[in-house]
Formats: C-alpha cells, sequence, structure tokens
C-alpha cells in the first residue's frame, strides 16, 4: 500500500473529474427516468385498454434484464439500428430505460395504495378522471412513494459504476487507470472511492429518512385532527 503515491493531487484531480461525470450522468439519468417511470406509471395505473398491458409487459422485460446487457445494447446495438450515441449518452440512456422502469412500479404502487374512495368522491364533485389523478390522488401518494423512490435513485449513483465497461470515464474507471499503473495503489484507490460513494449515498439516504418522518408525521397530525372533530 502507498497511500502517499496514491493520493498524490494528480490522481485525486483524475478522480474528481470522473466524480463530477459520474454525477452528470446520474443528474440526466434522474431527470429523464422520472419523467419516463411517472408517464408509465400513471399509463398503467390508469389500466388504458391494450395499450396498458403492451406497456406492462414491456416494463416487467426490463426490470428483469440485467442493466450490464442493457448498457451494452444501448452501446453496441444501437449502432446496428442507426441509432449512434457517444459514451456518456449511451450510459444516460441505459440507466434512463433500467430506472424508469423500476420507478413506474413504484408510483403505480404509490398510486394504488390510495383507498379507491377518494378517486370515487373526487369523480362525484364532477372532477375528471385526469383532475382527479392531478389533485387528488398523485399529491397523497407523492408523499407516500417518496422514500422508496429515493433509495432508488441512490442505487441508481451506484449502477453508474457499471458503465465503466463501455470505458466511461467515471470515478470507477478512473480510479482503474491509476491502481493499474501502481498495484501498491489498489487498496487507497478502493478507500477513496467507497468514501466518495457513501458520501452521496448517504446523503441521499438521510432525505430518505427525512422524507419518511414527514410523511409520517404529516399523516399522525391529520389523524389527530380528525380525532378531535369526531
Amino acid at each position: 500500500m502507498d497511500f502517499a503515491g496514491a493520493l498524490q493531487w494528480m490522481n485525486i484531480q483524475f478522480l474528481l473529474n470522473g466524480l463530477w461525470i459520474t454525477l452528470q450522468v446520474t443528474f440526466y439519468a434522474i431527470i429523464f427516468s422520472l419523467i419516463l417511470g411517472g408517464i408509465f406509471g400513471v399509463i398503467r395505473f390508469m389500466e388504458i385498454p391494450f395499450f396498458s398491458k403492451i406497456l406492462g409487459f414491456i416494463i416487467d422485460v426490463i426490470r428483469n434484464l440485467p442493466l450490464l446487457l442493457i448498457i451494452f445494447f444501448t452501446y453496441f446495438a444501437l449502432p446496428q439500428l442507426g441509432i449512434r450515441l457517444n459514451i456518456f449518452w449511451a450510459a444516460v440512456t441505459a440507466l434512463m430505460i433500467f430506472e424508469s422502469a423500476m420507478i413506474s412500479e413504484i408510483i403505480r404502487g404509490g398510486l394504488n395504495s390510495i383507498p379507491k374512495g377518494q378517486a370515487e368522491a373526487g369523480i362525484s364533485t364532477g372532477l375528471t378522471r385526469v383532475q382527479t389523478l392531478v389533485y387528488i390522488q398523485l399529491p397523497q401518494a407523492v408523499r407516500a412513494m417518496a422514500p422508496s423512490i429515493v433509495s432508488q435513485l441512490i442505487a441508481l449513483i451506484k449502477d453508474t459504476s457499471l458503465a465503466t465497461i463501455i470505458s466511461l470515464p467515471e470515478l470507477t474507471h478512473n480510479a482503474k487507470i491509476i491502481y493499474n499503473q501502481n498495484t501498491n495503489y489498489v487498496i487507497p484507490m478502493f478507500v477513496v472511492m467507497t468514501l466518495l460513494y457513501w458520501i452521496i449515498c448517504y446523503s441521499l439516504s438521510q432525505f430518505s429518512k427525512y422524507l419518511a418522518n414527514r410523511g409520517s408525521a404529516k399523516a399522525t397530525r391529520k389523524d389527530g385532527a380528525l380525532v378531535q372533530q369526531k
């Protein structure tokens, strides 16, 4: 082990460059995954004839595929179909495809957890099904599913390391380059990678706990208010 040599500024800067790529890939993948996952989850929840079942089948297939296979597909197979993506966007696309399928199921489950009586009450007041979904069901479901979504996004951050297989210059890839030059740097690089991933993922996990506690506190206050009214 050679911590002094491994942690020289040039290597640290190279690792931080990799971390920056990791964060960029994560950012874009999160944005697109939330958008697509939200749309897919709502479509499946609304049970649109024929379309929802086809979408559900596609989502189930994606969820049961290894993410590594999807990364290979976006980088090596899509060019055969005339769609050429550079390494960065191939990684983002693969993560987006995989995570949007996961998030869609979280959203569908969150919407299904809302009592059907609330939707019926909204429709009985003159709201359309879409208005009932937007104004009544979604706001409640978001509080219930927010911790699960954050947990899934934590998994997404860790999954970015798989993109090293297509030579994306992210954190794991850059660390591998450093310790391949000197085997004495292996343990120091793993220590640094562990620390960086831990800081990011632990921060998000604490945020997830905050959302869960906040949701529980709101539910408790509502229950207390109902009891007082009775």
